[in-house]
């Protein structure tokens, strides 16, 4: 097993996330509710110049700092993703939202450390809004301490999701019945509802149909925090994991919404 990062290499990697997240902000920022060109990619999602350029100045940037460091990221795939650290990005989390003139959109910044997510960073530009979490150590919502809520049941919790349409029916079969014993069920918020679970605002976060690089930021943010994320089997999120994801304030609560997701 290697050995733990020491301090100073955690707060190299952080201020280097953080420095390259304001890098993405002041180039998405100025663009918001601005005419953008946008076009649709194989799969029908939506994706415009700014989506490009952010990640584009991202790599450049990551390559520049850390040349044997690998890379995936939403826009331009990926790249050496068998080093010890890869960072994984998504220039903007939300695009439908950002096109729509709706402030719930963000950038995603992960390191890995062999496959595992170890450093997230969930930034909300046009909130001003901003969560690093460094697994082993804390999350942070613009530099002050969070922490998950502490609800240990499905009946006492708030849920949230993005939409209806990222579910198979089999699927919405299975979160319609867990989202319905909840004490609420809300839906929106692209990214943002992992960083209201890691403030203590919201108690769950149940999503299908992601991409590696729509949560590997967000599992250090939610663990750093006190909370539990994983996939709808209850393995831990990496490079690999499928396109599922449970995210739960306590052990408690994220057992009882795996076991309430199961299959029938």
């Amino acid at each position: 097993m290697k050995e733990p990062l020491s301090a100073a290499r955690r707060k190299e990697f952080e201020d280097f996330a953080a420095a390259i997240a304001d890098g993405a902000r002041s180039m998405s920022l100025p663009r918001f509710r601005r005419p953008v060109d946008v076009s649709l990619k194989g799969d029908a999602s939506p994706v415009t110049e700014v989506d490009r350029g952010v990640e584009t100045m991202l790599r450049e940037r990551i390559e520049a700092a850390w040349p044997m460091h690998g890379v995936l990221g939403e826009e331009f795939g990926a790249e050496h993703t068998d080093a010890e650290y890869v960072w994984s990005i998504d220039p903007i989390d939300g695009t439908r939202s950002f096109i729509s003139g709706w402030p719930l959109w963000g950038t995603l910044i992960a390191l890995l450390r062999d496959g595992r997510p170890v450093l997230g960073v969930l930034d909300m530009p046009a909130l001003n809004e901003r969560w690093i979490g460094h697994v082993g150590v804390a999350t942070t919502m613009n530099g002050e301490a969070c922490r998950t809520r502490d609800c240990t049941s499905i009946a006492e919790a708030t849920l949230y999701t993005t939409t209806p349409d990222m579910f198979t029916p089999d699927e919405w079969a299975r979160f319609d019945r867990t989202s319905r014993a909840a004490y609420a069920r809300r839906f929106g918020g692209d990214c943002y509802g992992y960083g209201m679970l890691a403030s203590g605002y919201i108690d769950a976060v149940v999503e299908s149909n992601l991409m590696p690089y729509d949560y590997l930021a967000i599992a250090p943010v939610v663990q750093a925090a006190g909370g539990v994320i994983t996939d709808w089997e209850g393995r831990p999120l990496g490079l690999h994991s499928g396109s599922r994801v449970v995210a739960a304030a306590t052990p408690q609560l994220h057992a009882a919404l795996i076991a309430s997701l199961a299959s029938d």
